[in-house]
């Protein structure tokens, strides 16, 4: 019976671990903190947002984002509802995001310590790595209080973001440590930081809006929903689904821009139109009273700055040019992007483990034979709604399988 070894109790370790027992492996698995899961607690506010209808391709992101593609065809979707609903689970589904019907997180890991429990997985809490290494085909991982041998090795030990939940990207250390080549690390699915001055006054305001995300002329990214402006810049589902591109640009010392679409309902060549009924209709208002209905007032101060327009003058005295700053600042309410928050307030990271050197199929080292990869350790991170627990989930098992495997 192989012995495999998982450093790492979160989502990606803990299906490791029991995939690798179901296959027939002694496991043991190590885990820092005092308890497993800890990260998956927080997922989705609370409730764990454990995966997504929509699998496209382009939900995934990474320096080889190909590596995903046969990796997902392995242990997908179906194969992640069988998965947790043969384990307990009653599927929520919140158009095409799915959750725990409980709605509760904790109850995804309580089945997941279950499994390990039934399966006979040791779970080694407390206990930090301190080195590992490989002798004659033996793996050796040394901590404070003990070295555990075994004859395959998963590294899921999480990446940077997140600190609070012990993520602390030790395992970059380890996995470089075996030879493995690491593209930096960097905070995503995080806020974005501007220097303007005007966030003081927008702070607190939620808006509908299409963001898109510029270096130059190049468009990064572009995502719509509910934007959150903060006193340091951005916020928001479609700030974050953005962020990576940015903060990658903002790495490569690359100016970013992010310019907003306050008015996302129309199509851009109907908002003349659009604002040229309004000021019919309201020619007898001021241009503040213009805005009120559309706009909160701070944002429509804000707005009527931007377009060097008093805000006493009457709609109805507008000039062409006027009418033509207020559409332009209306739909392209631009915010230079200075940095983005840390990985304390990330909810994942880019970059890892260089997937050029692991095995797509397997997760296994390229360059180390019986050690694998799994989770955020590799380069590849998902956006908002389920993907990277997706990932989790597939890499995981596809980890634990194959780890347990004899080789002829």
């Amino acid at each position: 019976m192989k012995h495999v070894l998982v450093v790492g109790g979160g989502a990606a370790g803990l299906m490791a671990a029991i995939s690798a027992a179901r296959a027939g492996a002694k496991v043991t698995l190590l885990e820092q903190n005092k308890q497993v899961g800890k990260k998956i607690l927080v997922t989705g506010n609370g409730r764990c947002n454990l995966t997504n209808r929509d699998q496209a391709l382009s939900h995934y992101r990474g320096s080889s984002p190909d590596f995903i593609k046969s990796a997902l065809f392995a242990f997908g979707l179906s194969e992640t509802l069988d998965f947790f609903q043969e384990l307990g689970i009653v599927i929520r589904d919140r158009k095409g995001y799915l959750y725990p019907y409980s709605d509760q997180a904790s109850a995804v890991v309580d089945v997941l310590r279950m499994e390990t429990e039934q399966q006979k997985v040791k779970l080694a809490l407390n206990t930090r790595v301190e080195r590992i290494f490989e002798e004659k085909g033996r793996f050796f991982v040394e901590t404070p209080g003990w070295t555990y041998e075994g004859d395959a090795l998963i590294l899921a030990a999480g990446s940077c973001a997140a600190p609070q939940t012990g993520s602390d990207g030790s395992g970059f250390c380890l996995a470089k440590s075996m030879g493995h080549s690491i593209i930096k690390p960097l905070p995503a699915l995080v806020q974005l930081r501007s220097e303007d001055l005007i966030f003081s006054k927008l702070k607190g305001l939620r808006m509908e809006a299409h963001v898109a995300l510029f270096s130059g002329k190049e468009l990064l990214a572009e995502d719509t929903g509910e934007v959150q402006f903060t006193e340091y810049g951005l916020s928001g589902i479609p700030i974050f689904q953005v962020s990576r591109y940015g903060v990658k640009a903002l790495e490569e010392r690359r100016e970013v821009w992010a310019v907003l679409n306050l008015l996302p309902f129309l199509k851009k060549e109907d908002a003349p139109d659009f604002l040229e009924k309004r000021i019919q209709t309201g020619a007898h208002k001021s241009a503040l009273q213009l805005l009120t209905g559309l706009f909160p007032k701070s944002m429509a101060d804000c707005l009527l700055k931007r377009a060097e327009i008093k805000s006493n003058k009457r709609a109805g005295e507008l000039t062409r040019e006027e009418c033509e700053r207020l559409r332009s600042a209306c739909i392209s309410f631009e915010v230079r992007i200075s940095a983005s928050n840390g990985f304390d307030r990330a909810q994942v990271c880019c970059g890892g483990v260089d997937t050029r050197e692991v095995e797509s199929k397997t997760m296994e080292s390229k360059r180390v034979p019986g050690l694998y990869f799994a989770g955020e350790l590799l380069d590849i991170d998902g956006a908002c709604g389920g993907y990277n627990l997706q990932w989790a989930w597939t890499s995981g098992y596809l980890a634990g399988v194959h780890s347990a495997q004899t080789k002829k």
